[in-house]
């Protein structure tokens, strides 16, 4: 009985871990920044489905998107660089669900930041948001 309880224990142990995978193209840096929505370049932000890159003090690995989703959570914050290939653009976004990556055209959804093809596992980096008045701070998680 000691044996097949042992047995069902390591079977448990070795069964429930999950992989846990960890994109070292881009490296780990703090980010805490700080935008004033009443800006003009950030205005668009102010209503549901505007956005806006951040740039300015080198905030990321290679700048920031803001979407105002118009869901909850409202705000969302993802890092420009491509998360699956080592490669110096930035990624793309033109208003629709998706960023796509300059060097592999790989796409990653806005809502979740997960790839959008099979076989890539790296999501895109995506940051905290909270909204303090007209104040938006952007950190790691």
């Amino acid at each position: 009985m000691n044996r097949i309880l042992f047995y069902l224990f390591f079977i448990f142990v070795f069964t429930s871990c999950e992989k846990n995978t960890t994109n070292d193209v881009l490296p780990e840096i703090d980010v805490d920044t700080s935008i004033d929505l009443n800006l003009p370049s950030y205005l668009d932000l102010n209503t549901p489905t505007g956005w806006a890159i951040h740039t300015s003090n080198k905030v990321g690995v290679n700048g920031i998107l803001i979407i105002n989703t118009g869901t909850t959570p409202t705000y969302k914050a993802f890092d420009l660089a491509c998360p699956n290939f080592d490669c110096d653009k930035r990624l793309t976004f033109e208003g629709g669900l998706t960023l796509t990556c300059a060097c592999d055209k790989e796409k990653y959804s806005i809502l979740s930041g997960a790839p959008q093809t099979e076989g890539y596992k790296y999501f895109a980096r995506e940051y905290r948001v909270s909204k303090k008045g007209n104040i938006l701070r952007i950190t790691n998680f």
